[in-house]
């Protein structure tokens, strides 16, 4: 059999699976869980991939809901992300459903390229990449060590084989000051909701000077209690991204300035708290973008290779990318316009348009499985790109 026969194959083992994988990513958008607490999708993920052959390993890295399937043995060895967790309130806003479900065919479909020519499979399930960075803790705890790549493929408006993804972190903020009735005795109070109101109107002015792709913005989630009693405490919740980590690390300092600002204007006390959790920037193997965009293109999906209109936001798969050759590409499954984290983008990723995408992603993620396999020259010029980027 050879490389096209092969390819071929593994998409007729896609299809084979389509009601199954349907069923599968519609199940997990009807029960949504937010992250480490998707013990239902974890469940179901790790039953289909021991069903086709995987053996499982459950609650890796001292996580409850990751775990990782296995299949075949030695060098090269392919991960393949799966994403489960939901958004508050909005569901599968973001598409995580489809995500697992393209993970998990596209493993299971390549089992013949394994197989024919050795090699390893993995199917590693990363919880919590909403909100709290789950993929952020596993790297760190050695999840992604000895691959020699690793992707997944995110649903979106748009198809691009490169995703643009920023380093970003995230900061805790809260004023102390003094309560006093606000007609009576103003002069008494200190005024902890004006010191977050200050802070906010500074980080708008900083925001004019700062470079294109870097990104701040937050809510106030505590105002205080009554308009008649001068707020005591406030506090909010704040994201700083940058396009790489140098450039994040001065943002940093220029947001905190604008908080120490607020106290010192208004006298209220500052408390702040930078997140244990930090999104590095995506750094795509553009060797491995080609060969997906190649393959995602046979099956008549126009992909190019980036999109300038694309929009920038941040993902720990660039964690996973800065410690092992990686892609995240993007599947269009709305049109232009339909943003994720909507009402709209949670209906999609239930859609026939959706699960079309989440085909589509699985076919070519299994047919460049099988580009990495058959052709040791197609892996050696991956990892040279990513070792040439880390040297």
């Amino acid at each position: 059999m050879d490389i096209a026969e092969l390819k071929a194959s593994v998409i007729a083992r896609v299809e084979a699976q389509r009601q199954q994988l349907r069923n599968l990513s519609l199940k997990i958008h009807s029960n949504p869980e937010l992250g480490f607490k998707e013990v239902k999708a974890a469940a179901w993920l790790t039953q289909y991939l021991e069903k086709n052959g995987f053996s499982v390993e459950r609650s890796i890295c001292e996580l409850e809901t990751a775990f990782r399937g296995s299949y075949g043995k030695g060098k090269p060895a392919i991960a393949l992300v799966a994403e489960y967790d939901a958004l508050p309130k909005l569901g599968h806003a973001c598409g995580h459903n489809l995500i697992a479900g393209g993970s998990v065919g596209a493993a299971v479909a390549a089992k013949a390229a394994i197989d024919r020519f050795g090699g390893s499979l993995q199917v590693i399930g990363t919880p919590a990449e909403e909100l709290y960075g789950g993929k952020v803790i596993m790297v760190e705890r050695g999840a992604f060590d000895s691959l020699d790549a690793a992707m997944m493929v995110h649903p979106g408006s748009h198809n691009a084989a490169v995703t643009p993804a920023l380093a970003c972190i995230a900061l805790e903020v809260e004023f102390f000051g003094r309560a006093a009735h606000a007609a009576g005795h103003p002069e008494a109070g200190i005024n902890a909701l004006e010191a977050m109101l200050l802070s906010f109107a500074a980080i708008n002015s900083l925001r004019q000077h700062i470079k294109d792709k870097a990104r701040i913005h937050g809510i106030i989630t505590d105002g205080g209690d009554a308009a008649n009693i001068v707020p005591d405490h406030s506090a909010g919740n704040f994201l700083v991204r940058a396009e790489d980590d140098a450039y994040l690390d001065e943002l940093k300092e220029r947001a905190l300035d604008c908080f120490v600002g607020g106290a010192t204007a208004t006298g209220a006390r500052l408390e702040y708290r930078w997140g244990e959790t930090r999104y590095a920037p995506m750094r795509n193997n553009l060797t491995l973008a080609r060969l997906f965009r190649q393959n995602m293109q046979s099956l008549g999906r126009q992909m190019p290779l980036s999109d300038p209109d694309r929009s920038f936001g941040s993902t720990d798969m660039g964690n996973v990318s800065q410690v092992v050759p990686g892609i995240h590409p993007g599947v269009a499954i709305v049109s232009p316009g339909v943003g994720n984290h909507s009402p709209e983008f949670a209906l999609a990723a239930a859609s026939e348009a959706g699960i079309g995408g989440m085909l589509d992603a699985a076919k070519a993620m299994a047919m460049t499985i099988v580009d990495l396999v058959a052709i040791p020259e197609t892996m050696t010029r991956v990892k040279r790109e990513f070792g040439k980027k880390n040297g």
